[in-house]
């Protein structure tokens, strides 16, 4: 067997973790490879809303394993509390969740350095989350870090010591910011018993077992691929591989053992914080997509920035990540819209182009758009492809032909049921 990959394709909150969800049921091992509690993945189901930040998307499906890869940074604290959470809706966790030992711990130390290098940046700040992400990331390449196995090994608190010590150090060269390391220290070392009675996994000999025992594994993605620390908008990305690449470092296999690359896309575009957006609206377009489409973070609860798709933006990310099966969500939020339009390049140096530059952000970069009609009434009776309105089907199938890859399933709405297969 092989393992199939599930990312998203633009800036994050492409809809991952409903689509997940609604697929995991093909599945028996879901997979997170990289990231961590800066991820927020909202699944609607029964009329409830559940978000998940360091467990995978399948922990709601019985018979169901989810692991934690290495390629993630573990915050104690926030999976205890998601895994409270879980438990008061009546959800069994411990039976379904794995946690990778070479997974890299987040220290309180961590999100204070966070917290004070972004305030320190003023108006250059990159839009970070402020949960330690970077500063546990830049450990791990400085070697360092502290790992979940090495929890139980006689010389941790030493380990940890040299370490926060090493962070008070840094932190010196940054203004004073309010945090009081004592209290979250308390909490920290609390959240560590909890992790210590879950389930630990040797994750790269595990994975390859379960591949050999013949084991469907579905490798789940964080973020989006526009913020990858190596293709995406540099330096307004996250700390870690958000790409397909990044499976094979994160889960510990080699890159045949990946197949299908599902990526996730919106019918429009969004991202959260600081760095370029070509196709951003700072007009009532963009106030109609926010709204509608409830466009605020589920980690951060900041509002998304709004614009049309990106079709070039689009299209190098799915090159990028070898894409096979593109998901289309979000689509109904467009119901409200007379017209509307797409990015299908861009303008720079004087001439068009549909390759990326160096500099998204750079000054003299225009977008050229098509337009499109639109359907003006509710998606939610909408149950089979033939059934959406022409516009709407023009609209898929001209993206599908920019892309040259097929559309395979549609989302209509948060909630699980909402999902149409397109027969290709």
């Amino acid at each position: 067997m092989a393992v199939d990959v599930i990312l998203g394709l633009q800036w994050g909150d492409e809809g991952k973790g409903k689509i997940v969800d609604y697929l995991a049921e093909s599945y028996d091992i879901i997979a997170r490879f990289q990231g961590g509690a800066n991820a927020g993945h909202t699944l609607k189901i029964d009329g409830n809303e559940f978000v998940l930040h360091t467990i995978p998307s399948g922990i709601f499906r019985e018979g169901l394993t989810n692991v934690i890869g290495n390629g993630v940074v573990l915050d104690p604290i926030v999976l205890e509390k998601e895994i409270n959470g879980l438990k008061a809706l009546g959800v069994e966790v411990e039976s379904r969740l794995l946690i990778a030992h070479k997974a890299h711990l987040i220290l309180p130390t961590h999100r204070m350095l966070d917290a004070a290098s972004e305030a320190s940046k003023g108006k250059e700040k990159i839009g970070s989350t402020l949960k330690g992400i970077g500063p546990t990331y830049m450990d791990k390449t400085g070697r360092n870090g502290l790992r979940v196995g090495e929890i139980f090994s006689e010389n941790f608190m030493e380990k940890y010591e040299q370490l926060k010590e090493k962070h008070l150090h840094l932190a010196g060269i940054y203004p004073n910011i309010e945090f009081d390391l004592e209290t979250e220290e308390t909490k920290w070392f609390a959240a560590m018993e909890s992790l210590k009675e879950l389930q630990q996994v040797n994750c790269e000999y595990y994975i390859n077992e379960q591949l050999e025992a013949g084991k469907k594994i579905l490798a789940e993605g964080a973020q989006g691929s526009m913020l990858d620390i190596d293709y995406g908008t540099y330096p307004f990305v996250t700390s870690s591989n958000t790409i397909t690449a990044g499976v094979c470092t994160g889960l510990g296999i080699a890159p045949s053992k990946i197949d299908r690359v599902i990526g996730i896309t919106k019918a429009y575009c969004t991202r959260v914080g600081s760095g370029p957006f070509p196709s951003e609206l700072f007009d009532a377009n963009g106030e109609l997509l926010q709204k509608e489409g409830n466009e605020f973070g589920a980690t951060t609860g900041r509002p998304r920035r709004c614009g049309w798709l990106d079709l070039v933006q689009l299209r190098y990310s799915c090159m990028i990540n070898g894409v096979t099966d593109l998901i289309l969500t979000k689509l109904d939020v467009l119901n409200v819209f007379e017209s509307f339009q797409t990015t299908v390049s861009y303008e720079y140096d004087g001439q068009l182009s549909t390759e990326l530059p160096l500099e998204l952000s750079r000054e003299d970069l225009k977008t050229e758009n098509s337009h499109f009609e639109g359907w003006q009434h509710s998606l939610d009776e909408v149950n089979t492809y033939e059934k959406l309105p022409e516009e709407a089907r023009d609209y898929i199938q001209f993206i599908e032909d920019y892309l040259h890859l097929q559309v395979k399933y549609i989302s209509t709405g948060p909630e699980r049921e909402k999902i149409i297969e397109k027969e290709n």
